[in-house]
């Protein structure tokens, strides 16, 4: 399954990028992270690999994330993998009028019945979770608000 997302940020690409690139600042606008905690590489460069908890209902979820391409300011790519799902994010920022126009390429790749029929029948809500994200960052970066206090 393959989608794609924008939004639109009042923030200079530096600033939008100053404050994305900041490990600190993903509790602010990762809605449900619970911890972050790399496990190998360089933070922040290609190749690392970042173990991700994040609260999901009555339970906990795990993910890695593995970076692929950081060429900040133009791009961040990086996959994400959780049992039965390897989802690869490709993110181009565009300066416009000194505002970032975030652009994000979702790829979800499901293994298993379950995770495949999941996929099949509710694709809208993948990309419901990603404009969430997306808007959480925005209000956090225009406005300060944190998730965490919701």
């Amino acid at each position: 399954m393959k989608y794609t997302t924008e939004i639109t940020i009042d923030l200079t690409r530096d600033e939008f990028i100053k404050k994305l690139d900041n490990p600190d600042n993903m509790q602010h606008w990762m809605r449900g992270l619970l911890s972050h905690n790399m496990i190998s590489g360089e933070p922040g460069h290609e190749g690392a690999k970042m173990n991700m908890t994040f609260k999901r209902g009555k339970g906990e979820m795990e993910m890695v994330e593995t970076i692929i391409k950081r060429n900040f300011p133009e791009e961040f790519h990086a996959s994400y993998d959780t049992k039965g799902v390897h989802n690869i994010q490709r993110n181009y920022f565009k300066e416009e009028n000194g505002k970032t126009r975030w652009i994000s390429e979702s790829e979800f790749q499901f293994a298993g019945f379950g995770m495949k029929l999941l996929g099949f029948l509710m694709p809208g809500a993948f990309k419901k979770q990603s404009m969430k994200y997306a808007q959480d960052f925005k209000n956090f970066a225009e406005k300060g608000i944190s998730v965490t206090n919701s």
